[in-house]
């Protein structure tokens, strides 16, 4: 399995998985730029490839493998749980972000705080195929960041969207960037951005 463990010189005990989008893996710029950050500011990080990547090297999700790439998520929390005493986050790209969300609206408590980066709320131009039926059921605090030119969903349509959690959540909105978040103009400053919104 590819994965990358974090670990800070002065752990504080917290610890955040990462995982990413449909399209690509856990060595995208953004997750190890996200990685390093967060590591800097004492957090334990492991990034890793869902269980679709780890059997595919490219492309997509094949149909069916969303619960698949969940349990994997569910297995990369409790293999954490074990190494590290604090809390425990797990952030994700996209779909990667989505299966996190699915799984802890299915698993109240499991996780303690979502990251979720480019929501895809829907597929581009396609807004009435809204992938929110779990909202609802989240209970989960989380941190929802977005670019304000994505494709996937408007900042309107994530903000009435977010209206359906019942669990605290907050938006933190990267602007000029799409559903790549990270841009040759941002690429500098964005991921200790995301770390102080996401600090608490």
């Amino acid at each position: 399995m590819n994965s990358h463990l974090h670990i800070p010189t002065d752990p504080g005990g917290d610890c955040l998985i990462l995982t990413h989008g449909a399209g690509a893996n856990c060595d995208t710029p953004l997750l190890i730029a996200l990685a390093d950050a967060f590591c800097a500011s004492g957090m334990t990080v492991l990034r890793f490839d869902l269980p679709f990547r780890q059997l595919r090297p490219h492309g997509p999700p094949a149909r069916g493998s969303a619960e698949r790439d969940q349990q994997g998520i569910r297995e990369a929390v409790a293999t954490m749980r074990q190494q590290t005493s604090g809390r425990l986050f797990v952030g994700g790209h996209s779909y990667g972000g989505r299966q996190a969300s699915i799984l802890a609206a299915a698993e109240p408590g499991l996780i303690d705080r979502l990251l979720l980066l480019s929501y895809p709320l829907h597929p581009p131009r396609r807004p009435d195929e809204l992938r929110t039926g779990h909202f609802p059921e989240l209970k989960t605090p989380s941190l929802f960041v977005h670019g304000t030119r994505d494709g996937f969903g408007s900042t309107d349509e994530l903000i009435a969207a977010l209206r359906l959690i019942p669990a605290r959540t907050e938006l933190l909105e990267i602007a000029g960037a799409g559903h790549e978040l990270m841009t040759k103009n941002n690429r500098q400053e964005v991921a200790n951005v995301v770390v102080e919104a996401f600090r608490f």
